[in-house]
């Protein structure tokens, strides 16, 4: 996701690494990175270049700080390459914001939806998100089915408020849109919904004769919300669309779907600056729970290669249960947990999303995302569970023979299974020490992202994936290196309390 835009400013930071000041030389070195992505993304020249003349700007005029004190009131050191990318982090913010995900409500309180846009672009699907995002908000929401230009469009639309449980209003044959979606008002005002989702029909292009029947239906049932629904993996033609239906109807926000499709993502950056139309959310998969309120700072932090620590906080807390959570998260960054309590974080971590989605909000993490194997996950739990109780509660008791065993009951190789007991014990090494430090932010359940940068946590340690990390790296040398000093210190105590009893 967005690979062309993160692997300019990559290279930005690494041509600014080691210097000593920012210069207009060196700054138009790393900005020079900056431009070509940006327009290799797709982002409208003018864009581009308006936003690169700030950054300048703001790089060669401001007072680098070279200490910078955190919300705990520790002090650290920042380099001007840091600078340099604090500043690029706040433009792109400011480029994709201000955004206001919430929904304005109409008469009655009712929450009213009404979604535009071509044909083709993921309407459907996102009405059913949407219904879902709200009934999360605790609305009762109603689908209404009124695109009867596409084959089988209402057909899909029941069966994915099936999916939801959510009701689906439609209308008799040869209704026009503008009938179904009055009577779906009357509808949902007489059961008592407080909330409203239109599924319009899209064509291939804008024409009169679409705009004709959107202004119809939003002048008839006078929608709180008219929100444009628009394919990222168009690029610069989504920016297009988006100015084209703005100068026709009132837009107050736009969904952009595919987005994690996109390597490119110039939709995400340009569609506000050009039309001055938000994004208030972003498809990024296409499970129904996949629809995120848009933060620019968010995936302007991800651009940068940060991660987006805040979002996934968010998503963690929507899929576990905070008090059982902390407890897991005191146990295990005590070292104290099994091959159960793995597969279980395994299977928390999964639930926020496909994994290599996940590891790109992670600090440190993002560059790897792309070397996570979701089936690592599959081979990972088919190896546990043939195991006995006992050897995921200590896996260190197996042994040549139980590795054996256990390949041959889930079709894996003995060397599997080693390495995966091999892993787990550096796991829970790191976990142990990561506990015993402080500072960072720390996410139930998941350990201190800061400190697990600093101390070297590598995605393999997680899932085994083979080629991750490998090479030998520091990453590598530092976990051995910790596993090493873990196994001294057990050692000693033994030494200790053998000592204890002889006297």
């Amino acid at each position: 996701m967005l690979e062309t835009l993160t692997r300019g400013f990559q290279s930005a930071r690494e041509r600014l690494q080691g210097v000593r000041s920012l210069s207009e030389d060196n700054i138009d070195e790393a900005l020079r990175d900056v431009r070509m992505s940006l327009l290799e993304a797709d982002v409208d020249f003018k864009v581009t270049k308006d936003f690169l003349a700030r950054v300048k700007e703001r790089a060669l005029g401001e007072k680098v700080t070279t200490r910078v004190r955190d919300a705990s009131g520790r002090v650290h050191k920042a380099t001007p390459g840091q600078h340099f990318v604090g500043i690029c982090e706040q433009e792109l913010s400011a480029l994709m914001g201000p955004v206001d995900p919430s929904l304005a409500r109409g008469p009655r309180g009712v929450t009213s939806v009404m979604l535009v846009g071509l044909q083709g672009v993921g309407k459907t699907t996102v009405a059913a998100k949407l219904a879902r995002h709200l009934v999360r908000e605790g609305m009762r929401p109603l689908l209404v089915a009124a695109d009867v230009q596409r084959p089988a469009a209402v057909l899909q639309l029941q069966q994915l408020g099936q999916r939801i449980d959510v009701p689906v209003h439609v209308g008799a044959p040869g209704d026009s849109p503008v009938a179904i979606c009055r009577a779906a008002t009357d509808r949902a005002r007489d059961a008592g919904l407080n909330a409203i989702v239109y599924d319009t029909a899209g064509r291939l292009a804008v024409d009169d004769e679409l705009m004709a029947e959107l202004e119809e239906i939003s002048s008839s049932v006078s929608p709180a919300n008219t929100v444009l629904v628009c394919d990222s993996l168009m690029g610069r033609d989504a920016v297009n669309v988006a100015q084209a239906f703005s100068e026709r109807l009132k837009l107050d926000g736009l969904v952009l779907t595919k987005l994690d499709g996109d390597g490119r993502g110039g939709a995400a950056l340009a569609v506000k600056a050009v039309t001055g139309v938000p994004i208030k959310f972003i498809g990024t998969g296409e499970a129904l729970d996949r629809l995120e309120p848009f933060r620019p700072e968010g995936l302007a932090s991800r651009i940068l290669g940060m991660g987006d620590v805040v979002g996934l906080v968010r998503d963690f807390e929507a899929v576990v249960d905070e008090k059982e959570a902390e407890e897991d998260a005191e146990r295990i960054l005590k070292g104290q947990f099994g091959m159960d309590d793995l597969l279980k974080q395994l299977r928390t971590i999964q639930k926020m999303g496909p994994l290599r989605e996940v590891f790109a909000r992670m600090p440190m993490f993002g560059s790897m995302a792309d070397q996570v194997d979701e089936r690592e996950l599959t081979k990972v739990e088919s190896m546990i569970q043939s195991m006995t109780r006992h050897e995921r509660a200590r896996p260190e008791v197996i042994d040549k023979s139980r590795a054996q065993r256990i390949a041959g009951g889930c079709g894996r190789r003995a060397k599997e299974v080693h390495d995966l007991v091999k892993r787990f014990g550096q796991m829970r090494d790191l976990m142990a020490n990561l506990g015993g430090g402080g500072g960072g932010m720390r996410i139930p359940g998941m350990g201190n992202l800061s400190a697990a940068g600093a101390g070297g946590l590598d995605p393999s340690a997680l899932l085994g994936a083979p080629g991750m990390g490998g090479g030998g790296g520091r990453s590598q040398a530092r976990s051995r290196g910790s596993h090493k000093q873990q196994k001294r210190k057990r050692k000693q105590a033994k030494r200790d309390r053998r000592k204890g009893r002889r006297k």
